[in-house]
Parts: structure tokens; C-alpha cells; sequence
């Protein structure tokens, strides 16, 4: 049975709006399937994926129209023109001084780009018998305080066969699904623009608490940060390594090493996440390299019902200690590929 790809209303956000169209890639058969809203920042809400007999919901996101509102975890969020934080919203690019909004009051920083939220109109849907395709754009015309460099930013979400994702080592059943996520950002403007991606989901194992997971990190260079939570230094380079989560509190940053080469060429690092009740295995890759996703970050929340698991094109700060910064003359793109599979 091929894959398909079907809509609902999510929604209405408030009493005088239209609902949001939720998108649904599924792959009938598995019973696996993604959920993407468009019409609020692009986020993944859904993420359901099988290992043997079992289905594993492995998204922690809003379920409803009142909690996306009141949501300020950014749970799922595309982050761009930048991740992470710029302290006090304030950078210097081309020998001008610009400030952002800050959206951080209690730290006094510009936190996570903007494009949360905002609406992505949808460019094209696609569905085969080898994955379910949505692709998804949003064209900013400059007109956001402090960020005066226009772009179109593109994000393609792909429920696919895992086998395909032709790491080295295929699933033993090629029915398994993964997602995929790539993304572009174009520069559309007639200058130079600083530009920076990241996402932000927040992974669990069907409601299990993190205490009862087990953490695999690549090869990592953790950064240091000041009060703020603002890019302070560097620490020694730590090797890969497993640890269990339980008791252990993380909202840490690192500049991650490849773990490993596919069949294309590409570099890349892989996080994996651990259930110690089933043995199943969350791995989230992200493309190193450069330009690429080099940079990750791990978070609990105090509610320790999932861990957020944030791979990045740049540093925190990046903006000001240019630290994993990309500069795009006019036409050009970043861009780069995260995937989550079940092992």
C-alpha cells in the first residue's frame, strides 16, 4: 500500500480565525505518520514511528489549539535567521549596529529567530509508494525589526522507507519508516545576510519519563556559557559516550564531531536516545560539515517528560562571536538534512 497524505482542521487558534490545516504523511500499512502545521511556523506536531509489533509516538508537542499558544517551550520549532540566543538582540554585520526584539525577557537576550509562528504557505505534496512528501515555504520581506535581509526559507518534511535513508547499515525491515527533514534558505535580498538554522523538537517514548532513558552523545566539544546563557568558551573534547538521564539535568551546547560517512559522501553525527523499559533506540542524525549542522544542543525540562534534542547550523551568540555563522551574498542558500529513525 503506497503512502498517502491527508489533511484536518487544527483549530480554530482564536474565536474570529480560521482553523489551521494540519497535514498527515502516513504510511497505512506500518500504521507510522508525521502531522505538520503549515499555517503555525512550519512545526512538526506528530511524529509515530513502529519498531517490531509497536508504534512509538516520539514527538512531545502541543495537542491543542490552546496549549500551541500558550506553548513557550518553542517545542518543534524551525529556528531561523538564527538559533539559540543573541544577547540583548543586539549585532553588528557590515559595519552596521541592528537590534532584535527580545522575546527572552528574564535573560535579556533575542531568543530563536522568528519564524515561529509565522505562516509557511505549502509548495507541493507528493506521495509514492516509497515516502510521503510536503514541501513548505515562507518569504519574509525584510520588514522584521532589526533583521533587514529578505529570504525564503524552504522545509521539506519526507516520511520515507528507512532503508533509504542509506546510512551503511539498512533496517532489517525495509517496511520501517524515517523521517526526513531538509531545508534551504535563500537569501533574496541585494545584500549580504548573517544566517543560522536550527530545530527544536522535543523527543520521548510514548509518555515514558526521561529517568528511564539512556543518552548517546557523538563525539562533542561542550561550549560554555555565563549567566545569560550566553557562548563563554570552550571545554575539552570528550569522546562519545552513553549515560543514563536519570537525575541528570542538561541545557547544554556542543560543537559535535561526524560520527560516521554514507554511501553519498556527507559527514554526519547521530544522537541516540535510549529506552531502557523497551531497548529501542531514537537515533536523530543531523549533516555535518561545512556550512552544515555542526552544533547540537540537549535540554530537560523541569517537567522531565522528554529531552530536547537540537541540532544546529551555529553557536549560541553566533550572530556577535561568529562562531558557526554563515554569510549569504545574494543567492545564495543554506542548507542541510536531519533525519529520526527508529533502531
Amino acid at each position: 500500500m503506497p503512502f498517502q497524505i491527508t489533511t484536518q482542521p487544527f483549530g480554530p487558534l482564536a474565536t474570529e480565525s480560521e482553523p489551521l490545516t494540519e497535514y498527515i504523511l502516513e504510511h497505512p500499512e506500518t500504521g507510522e505518520f508525521i502531522s505538520v502545521l503549515p499555517g503555525f511556523g512550519g512545526i512538526l506536531r506528530r511524529l509515530v514511528l513502529r519498531k517490531g509489533k509497536s508504534l512509538f509516538a516520539l514527538i512531545k508537542a502541543p495537542e491543542s489549539p490552546q496549549a500551541l499558544l500558550a506553548d513557550e517551550g518553542y517545542a518543534s520549532a524551525l529556528l531561523y535567521p538564527f538559533p539559540s540566543r543573541i544577547h540583548h538582540g543586539i549585532y553588528r554585520f557590515d559595519g552596521e549596529a541592528y537590534a532584535l526584539k527580545m522575546n527572552e525577557a528574564n535573560r535579556d537576550n533575542a531568543l530563536h529567530g522568528f519564524v515561529y509562528g509565522r505562516e509557511f504557505s505549502v509548495v507541493s505534496q507528493e506521495a509514492t509508494p516509497t515516502h510521503a512528501r510536503l514541501v513548505i515555504q515562507y518569504n519574509y520581506v525584510g520588514d522584521t525589526v532589526g533583521y533587514p535581509f529578505p529570504f525564503s526559507l524552504t522545509v521539506t518534511y519526507e516520511l520515507i522507507q528507512a532503508n533509504l535513508l542509506k546510512l551503511g547499515s539498512n533496517p532489517a525491515n525495509d517496511k520501517m519508516c524515517a523521517l526526513r527533514i531538509s531545508y534551504a534558505a535563500l537569501n533574496t535580498g541585494t545584500t549580504r545576510s548573517p544566517a543560522a538554522f536550527g530545530w527544536h523538537p522535543y523527543f520521548t517514548f510514548s509518555e515514558e519519563t526521561i529517568d528511564e532513558l539512556t543518552l548517546s552523545l557523538p563525539a562533542r566539544t561542550p561550549i560554555t556559557l555565563d549567566d545569560n546563557m550566553i557562548a563563554s568558551g570552550r571545554q575539552a573534547l570528550e569522546n562519545a559516550e552513553t549515560f543514563n538521564l536519570r537525575d541528570r539535568q542538561l541545557d547544554t551546547p556542543f560543537a559535535v564531531e561526524p560520527t560516521g560517512i554514507p554511501v553519498d559522501g556527507e559527514p554526519f553525527a547521530e544522537t541516540m536516545l535510549t529506552s531502557l523499559k523497551t531497548g529501542v533506540r531514537l537515533v536523530i542524525g543531523q549533516q555535518t560539515g561545512k556550512d552544515k549542522l555542526n552544533y547540537l544542543v540537549c535540554f530537560t525540562p523541569p517537567r522531565r517528560d522528554s529531552i530536547a534534542i537540537e541540532p544546529l547550523t551555529a553557536n549560541v551568540d553566533a550572530f556577535n562571536n561568529g562562531d558557526g555563522l554563515t554569510i549569504l551574498n545574494p543567492g545564495d542558500t543554506l542548507s542541510g538534512t536531519i533525519w529520526v529513525r527508529l533502531d
